[in-house]
């Protein structure tokens, strides 16, 4: 854990697993998260993206220029946040693909931290169209209904949005035309697919999320899907060394990225959980220590493929 850290004490009310989300692969994910709300805040590095009980007070505070633009994904307009870096030359472009929690102030939070570190950041609302009275994850009544909501999106629809999103950022004038994506539990599992999706994707970072499964595997086993013979970008996977279930899936991703001659990186990170980088007080200081270990990578290799910086 970094020094220049203080930790407080730390007391997380016991919770219960509703029936319905303990049936569901994200339920460690969920209850971490309804946890997370419980912790007190703590003193952080500022070179780090906020927790989410942090996120609201950088969103309130950053000198950078964010804005809700909406990007029309046919005749349905996709609301997406966009953080622009303070930098005089072209910046590239990196899509923030959100949790299963939807468009988050934590999401918004670790876009605005990227631009902070140079790159335009482009944070699309997946569930956009798809709430009452057609708004997005802003519009419903409980997490629980967001995660539902997110998990019934179509593969199909989420690349095609992703495409737009992304599309949108390189016509920006201070765009440099390389462009990566940054996903999250689901949105990291997402961004491996999207990197599979679209050849012309010059990077992928995967937080806590597995690659494309192979729909012919049997119920229960993980294979990698044979699409990943499509990748041209390279791989960053970076993973919570508790997190059994997405840990699992990482050794048969890595001997079948490697047979295939594809770029893929993979870190675990001794102790973290599923979802350190938003809960960082979690998991006795190991999601921390996950976090100052892991962002300093996503920067690096962002740059290596994106910037030259």
């Amino acid at each position: 854990m970094s020094t220049r850290l203080a930790l407080s004490a730390i007391a997380i009310a016991a919770l219960s697993a509703r029936p319905a989300l303990a049936q569901s692969e994200h339920a460690a994910h969920a209850m971490e998260a309804m946890a997370a709300g419980h912790q007190m805040s703590m003193a952080r590095d500022k070179s780090l993206p906020p927790d989410e009980e942090g996120a609201k007070a950088q969103l309130n505070s950053s000198p950078r220029h964010g804005e809700w633009v909406k990007v029309d994904v046919g005749g349905t307009p996709v609301n997406t946040w966009v953080v622009y870096p303070e930098r005089t030359t072209k910046a590239p472009v990196v899509v923030v693909i959100h949790e299963i929690f939807g468009e988050s102030d934590w999401i918004r939070a670790v876009a605005d931290q990227l631009a902070a570190e140079g790159f335009i950041a482009i944070a699309p609302d997946l569930l956009s169209g798809h709430g009452p009275n057609g708004g997005g994850t802003d519009s419903y009544a409980s997490r629980d209904d967001v995660t539902k909501a997110v998990g019934q999106l179509s593969q199909d629809e989420i690349m095609t949005r992703l495409d737009a999103a992304r599309a949108y950022g390189l016509r920006l004038p201070a765009a440099n035309g390389k462009s990566a994506t940054v996903g999250f539990c689901f949105g990291g599992s997402t961004s491996f697919a999207y990197a599979v999706h679209q050849p012309a994707l010059d990077a992928a970072v995967v937080y806590y999320g597995s690659a494309p499964r192979d729909p012919a595997a049997p119920q229960g086993e993980f294979v990698p899907s044979p699409a990943l013979a499509n990748l041209h970008a390279p791989i960053l996977g970076l993973y919570g060394g508790a997190d059994a279930r997405i840990g699992a899936t990482v050794p048969a991703t890595e001997a079948k990225m490697k047979a295939l001659g594809k770029t893929y990186s993979p870190h675990m990170f001794d102790g973290a959980g599923h979802g350190f980088l938003r809960a960082q007080s979690g998991q006795n200081g190991a999601n921390m220590k996950a976090t100052g270990q892991a962002w300093p990578r996503t920067l690096a290799f962002l740059r290596e493929y994106l910037d030259g910086r």
